[in-house]
């Protein structure tokens, strides 16, 4: 009868144990899918806010651009008040993916890039002329285009960093072509 009963009480002992280390196991891998579907989360809305600010900042750049450009072509100032009205809803545009990126990310290289790629987009506003074009069209042309094309390089360079933020693995490249490299 005692080996019975010890029997029977092994058995239980063994069960209690199985159940309790079957819990605990559970409750691991519960709070495991939580860290992961939180990691998920955050990962997913930095690469919305990045993705967001450069492409609010190009539409802004293409906007200043297709202003300087009516300027320059002595466009109707009705053209060109539009213009400037388009101009500063996508400058709105950019605000809320920028704070959404200074919020999300804290990785030095990603927040001086975007600024970068935000100061120079702005700045294209100061090529734009203000008053009919005077003697030299071109040179007002030119300097449109150059503040244009370093909001552009500013632009790729934003981009490439914060793929490499995202997926450090990622190899670094070259974000220009050099003279031997096809162009895009």
């Amino acid at each position: 009868m005692l080996p019975t009963l010890a029997t029977a009480a092994l058995t239980i002992v063994a069960t209690l144990l199985g159940a309790i280390l079957s819990g605990r196991a559970q409750e691991r891998a519960a709070e495991r899918q939580v860290r992961v579907t939180h990691t998920e989360t955050i990962r997913r809305d930095r690469l919305k806010a990045i993705t967001e600010l450069a492409c609010a900042a190009s539409d802004h750049r293409t906007m200043l651009w297709r202003r300087g450009d009516a300027v320059l072509k002595n466009a109707d100032p009705e053209r060109i008040e539009a213009l400037r009205g388009e101009s500063h809803v996508t400058r709105n545009a950019v605000t809320h993916p920028l704070t959404a990126l200074r919020v999300l990310i804290q990785d030095p290289a990603v927040r001086t890039t975007a600024d970068r790629m935000i100061t120079l987009t702005y700045a294209i506003r100061q090529a734009i002329p203000t008053a009919p074009i005077g003697a030299d069209p071109n040179a007002a042309k030119q300097r449109l285009t150059e503040a244009r094309e370093a909001a552009k390089v500013a632009h790729d360079d934003f981009v490439d960093t914060a793929a490499r933020y995202l997926n450090p693995a990622m190899p670094t490249a070259t974000p220009h072509p050099t003279p031997e490299e096809p162009t895009r």
